[in-house]
């Protein structure tokens, strides 16, 4: 019985320091420098242009705010590797989006983690714990 007990007391006390290294850092990474990499790399076919809050007008609005919220296993991953990879799907679900509607553009995009905007011309916001990564990203779908 005693060893049960210290089997148990053990168990709690792992899933403690578990629970407190899950942090959830937030980072923000070069949004025009991924989205390259992930077009020079096939990842994305270049047919849709992405273009943060502030950095591109114009162009007939077929859907506005459109919202993607995407998770990464992040465990044993820089947060560079892990943010880009999430951001990546982000990236893709717009990209199939823009193009189901014969649109060509997603402008206006802010980062939307737990529905909170924030808003950059030059950086995405990824949140990093120990085993998650997730990006959220919001905004229009246009055609040019």
């Amino acid at each position: 019985m005693l060893l049960k007990q210290q089997l148990t007391i053990a168990v709690l006390c792992l899933g403690a320091m578990g629970a407190a290294q899950a942090a959830d850092n937030v980072h923000n990474l070069d949004f025009k420098s991924a989205v390259e990499r992930a077009v020079a790399d096939g990842t994305l076919d270049g047919s849709v242009k992405f273009y943060l809050n502030g950095t591109k007008s114009g162009g007939k609005v077929i859907q506005p705010g459109i919202v993607t919220n995407k998770k990464t296993n992040g465990f044993g991953k820089s947060a560079e590797n892990a943010c880009d990879w999430v951001l990546r799907s982000a990236l893709i679900q717009l990209q199939n989006a823009a193009k189901a509607k014969g649109a060509n553009a997603v402008t206006n995009i802010v980062s939307y983690y737990k529905s909170n905007e924030t808003k950059s011309t030059t950086t995405y916001e990824c949140h990093k714990g120990t085993a998650v990564a997730g990006v959220a990203l919001k905004g229009d779908i246009v055609k040019f």
